[in-house]
């Protein structure tokens, strides 16, 4: 199968400060089926995820006004949404800033600059994981 058929009309929300990111995201994800909204930041996202209802987000960690690890967790707080797959992205790739990000309530982390094949994994692993979640362990 082929992963503009895998990610046809997947809507997909890219949050980042940087202009040259969101563009790189939006022209990977587009070529491979997505529908992108873009957002320069966390207020700017919040305002639009309402509006589009994105399947997966990217949200970048350090920008100004409301950091990624605040976006995240408002998005997780909220009974709609907590249920969306957020992936971090940031140049940090240490265990402690994808430990933070889990601790937010990030559901991936993915490190720039990213590759095509990277950005587009990302989504398509998200995506098995929310179609076929694992079967919940009992004790």
């Amino acid at each position: 199968m082929s992963e503009t058929a895998t990610l046809a009309g997947i809507k997909v929300m890219v949050i980042d400060d940087s202009n040259t990111i969101r563009r790189s995201a939006e022209i990977f994800l587009a070529q491979a089926g997505c529908q992108v909204i873009l957002a320069e930041d966390g207020f700017d996202a919040l305002a639009k995820i309402s509006d589009y209802k994105p399947q997966i987000i990217f949200v970048d960690i350090m920008m100004p006004r409301l950091d990624g690890y605040q976006t995240c967790a408002l998005i997780k707080q909220n009974a709609q949404l907590k249920s969306t797959p957020v992936i971090m992205l940031s140049s940090k790739d240490g265990v402690f800033d994808r430990a933070r990000g889990r601790l937010a309530g990030s559901d991936r982390y993915l490190t720039k600059p990213f590759t095509k094949e990277a950005l587009i994994e990302a989504v398509e692993q998200t995506l098995k994981l929310v179609l076929n979640p694992p079967a919940a362990v009992s004790s």
